[in-house]
This record gives structure tokens, C-alpha cells and sequence, in this order.
């Protein structure tokens, strides 16, 4: 055992007495979630590690993504993991009410969905005793060292898929203290597969084995195609019809302090184009509510989804303040401004949906970890997304594509076409991966 092995395991055993310890007060904050609306009235418990679904017979193969946006690149991956090997069971956590809102009815019928326990000992000792997961496949960058020590005591394999640390995180894992932990925590992987190349040198300096880190391309590109009900298709159709013959363009996962900067640009817009639509979908539904209230202070009529309200003359603003239909509505605009990018501290968010229903893609200055993202579809076709420098630049952009319909045209192709090429095989190769590092470990273990 190398020294720096030894304080690895000193640092964990202080980390665990520390959570440990902090054990009740954790409780305490789950309860103070839950009144505030922030945890599930009901299955808040699972948080603790109690189940509340009975657990089939069989191996089981446990996928974990923090959030919506981590939690729907990982769909497509269950889908294709339950076509190849349908005797393997899959349980399917999210920590955010948000994301089981959304992805409860996404995920195929037979995958069990519960809420992931918080890195205390107890939650996370009676999680792994209960399902008694074969392998465990961690989304992005879920590092928690009570959950991944704990899977390898038990002898799961671990997976870690798009895989990435932020800068900040980065540094922080390598000082001194944190530098030993890291490198246990992440000598437990069976397969890294990193975001991109970047990443991958990050994981590798984090003292990563060498043999486990594959790379594959961005689970993000692997949009997944979600029928949707009769009702929400009946919905989204009449919603086109209102917005035929209008000049459309959509600010999505809008973040607070941003709706100030899209609303002056859609101002702007409206002097010469009279008919403009401009659509509002805010990160946080709530959010969007106050947009509305303080438009219809200003004395500007506004139409909210999730009032079912409808574009009567005079309305230039439709507020999407609904979850989970984000994709859906980038197939009824020709152009997409992509938020979380335009304040400094903010990173960013996929621009791969956007691309992928053929939008004219644009992004803020400040992109963060997606900006792997931005230079790969650049570097395919430079017109694929169009990164502005800010509110003067984006009014000037839009102004041009509302007035030349070829410019617009050909920046749709070129995302469209860029999607495609980017998207084409990472199901395939992420399965390839999984199959050879993670699943055979399953397969060996059935058969023991």
C-alpha cells in the first residue's frame, strides 16, 4: 500500500465520522426541504435510503444522475442497456424534484426510479444493502465518497459516464488534503469515460488509472426521442397554429437577471417587426411567473403555458413556465438563444436539443464545461452556433437572420448537419464500453 493510498483512506475515515456526525442535522435540513417544497411530500424518505418499491430478483444495475440535465442524457442509455441485456434489472436515482417530475414518465415502464440517498453512512449503507446493485454507472460528476468506498467494500463495479469536474471542483480535489481522496475514490472505477479530451487530462492529473479512462463523445448529443401523450401532442399543435405566420425566436433556460437582457433585445426586435413571438422558457418554472407578473405590470400582454393561455393580438411574449417540454418547443422556432451564458458565474447549457430539432443555435459569452461542445460543432461548420458577445450583439444578430432568410436557412442546416455527424455513433460506443468494463463484471457475477 503507497503512502499516498494510506492518506487517502485517513482523509475518508475522517470524512465519514464528519457525515456521520452530521447525520442528524442532514435529517433535520430533508425535513426543512420538504415543507419548503424542495423534496417529494411522500418519498422524501428515500433520501435516507428507504425504499419504497420492492426490490425484483436478479442482478441490478443502478444509474444515478443528480438533475434533469444529467438524468436525460442517461435515458437513452437505459433504453439501450434494457434492449441488450433484458434480464438485467435497472434502478434509475435523481436527487432534484425537478428531474423526477420530468423523468418519471420518460424512462421505459419496467426501470424502478427512486430518489438517491444523500452521502451519510446510514442512507447510503441501507441503499446498497437493500438493492444490492451488481454495477453502478454515476453520471457527470457525482463523487461521493460514502457511496463509491461503500460499492467497492461490496465489490460493485463502478462506472463513471460524461465524466467532468468544473474548474473550480478541479482545483479543489487538488489540494493537498483532497489530492489523496480523489485518487482512492477514483482508483474504485472500472470505466471513466470523460466529456472530452480536457476532462480527461483533469482525471488523469487526479491520478485516474490510465486503463480506465475511454472516451466516447457526449451523452448530451444522444437525444432521446419521448412520444409524447395525446393530449401534449394535441397541445403542441395548436400552439403551432397560433404561432404560424409569425416571426419566432426562443430564449431557453433562461436564468435569473438574463430575462432582463432577452426582453430588452426582444423590445428592440418588436419596433421593426411588428409580428414578432418572443419564447420565454425559464430554467425554474417560477421564475417565469414573475416575468409574466412584472410584464403585465408594464402593461404588455403575455401568455403563460402552464395557464393554457393563448397568443391573442397583441401578444409578443409566451412564458413556457412548465417543465419537460423544452424539446418539444425548439421544433416550433427557427431560432434559439441558449441562457445560462450571458451573466459572468454562469456555465452555460446544451445546445445539442436546439441543434438537433435544426435551429439556428446561439450562445453567450460565458459557456463553461459546454464550451467542449460549442468548438466541436464549430469546428465541424463554423455557422453551426454563433456565440454573442452580449445583449447589442445578440439584438444585431437576430435583427440580420429576421431579415435574410438565407442566412437563417443555412445556420439551421449547418447545426442540424453538425448534430448529426457529432451524434451518430455514441450510443453504440458508450454500450461497447459498458458491456466490456462494466456489464461483463455482472455477467461473472451471475455466473459465481
Amino acid at each position: 500500500m503507497t503512502a499516498a493510498t494510506t492518506t487517502g483512506k485517513l482523509v475518508y475515515k475522517v470524512y465519514r465520522t464528519l457525515t456521520y456526525g452530521l447525520s442528524p442535522l442532514l435529517h433535520l435540513h430533508l425535513r426543512w426541504r420538504k415543507l419548503r417544497g424542495l423534496e417529494h411530500p411522500m418519498r422524501w424518505p428515500e433520501r435516507l435510503g428507504l425504499p419504497s418499491l420492492p426490490r425484483p430478483s436478479g442482478p441490478l444495475v443502478w444509474f444515478h444522475a443528480v438533475s434533469l440535465g444529467e438524468g436525460m442524457a442517461a435515458i437513452p442509455v437505459i433504453k439501450h442497456c434494457k434492449q441488450c441485456r433484458p434480464d438485467v434489472n435497472i434502478l434509475m436515482t435523481t436527487t432534484t424534484l425537478s428531474a423526477f417530475e420530468v423523468i418519471k414518465s420518460r424512462l421505459p415502464a419496467e426501470v424502478i426510479y427512486q430518489f438517491a440517498p444523500v452521502d451519510i453512512p446510514a442512507a447510503i449503507d441501507a441503499f446498497l444493502g437493500y438493492w444490492k446493485p451488481s454495477a453502478i454507472v454515476l453520471m457527470e460528476s457525482e463523487l461521493w465518497p460514502n457511496l463509491i468506498m461503500g460499492a467497492s467494500k461490496n465489490g460493485t463495479a463502478l462506472a463513471l459516464l460524461n465524466a467532468r469536474l468544473s474548474m473550480k471542483s478541479f482545483k479543489r480535489w487538488s489540494r493537498p488534503l483532497l489530492f489523496p481522496l480523489i485518487s482512492l475514490l477514483l482508483s474504485k472505477f472500472s470505466l471513466i469515460v470523460p466529456l472530452s479530451s480536457i476532462q480527461g487530462i483533469h482525471f488523469q492529473l487526479l491520478q485516474a488509472p490510465p486503463f480506465v479512462i475511454n472516451f466516447s463523445g457526449d451523452l448530451k448529443y444522444a437525444v432521446d426521442e419521448c412520444e409524447l401523450s395525446m393530449e401534449e401532442v394535441g397541445s403542441m399543435e395548436e400552439l403551432k397554429v397560433q404561432l404560424a405566420h409569425k416571426r419566432i425566436w426562443m430564449a431557453a433556460s433562461i436564468h435569473r437577471g438574463e430575462e432582463e437582457i432577452i426582453l430588452g433585445v426582444h423590445k428592440a426586435l418588436v419596433r421593426h417587426h411588428p409580428d414578432i413571438i418572443t419564447i420565454i422558457v425559464p430554467r425554474h418554472p417560477h421564475h417565469g411567473q414573475k416575468i409574466a407578473r412584472a410584464l403585465q405590470k408594464e402593461g404588455q400582454q403575455v401568455a403563460l403555458r402552464s395557464q393554457c393561455e393563448k397568443l391573442i393580438p397583441g401578444t409578443s411574449v409566451y412564458v413556457v413556465d412548465t417543465l419537460g417540454e423544452l424539446r418539444y418547443m425548439y421544433k416550433l422556432t427557427p431560432i434559439a438563444v441558449i441562457g445560462g451564458s450571458f451573466l459572468p458565474g454562469f456555465a452555460g447549457h446544451n445546445i445539442s436539443e436546439a441543434a438537433a430539432a435544426g435551429c439556428a443555435v446561439l450562445t453567450g459569452p460565458h459557456i463553461g464545461h459546454f464550451s467542449h461542445m460549442v468548438l466541436e460543432m464549430q469546428h465541424l461548420n463554423p455557422f453551426s452556433v454563433l456565440q454573442v458577445s452580449g445583449k447589442l450583439e445578440l439584438e444585431d444578430v437576430l435583427s440580420k437572420l429576421f431579415s435574410d432568410a438565407k442566412i437563417l436557412e443555412s445556420r439551421q442546416k449547418a447545426a442540424k448537419e453538425a448534430f448529426c455527424a457529432l451524434s451518430s455513433s455514441i450510443l453504440a460506443n458508450v454500450w461497447n464500453l459498458l458491456n466490456f468494463h462494466v456489464f461483463g463484471k455482472v455477467s461473472k457475477l451471475e455466473n459465481k
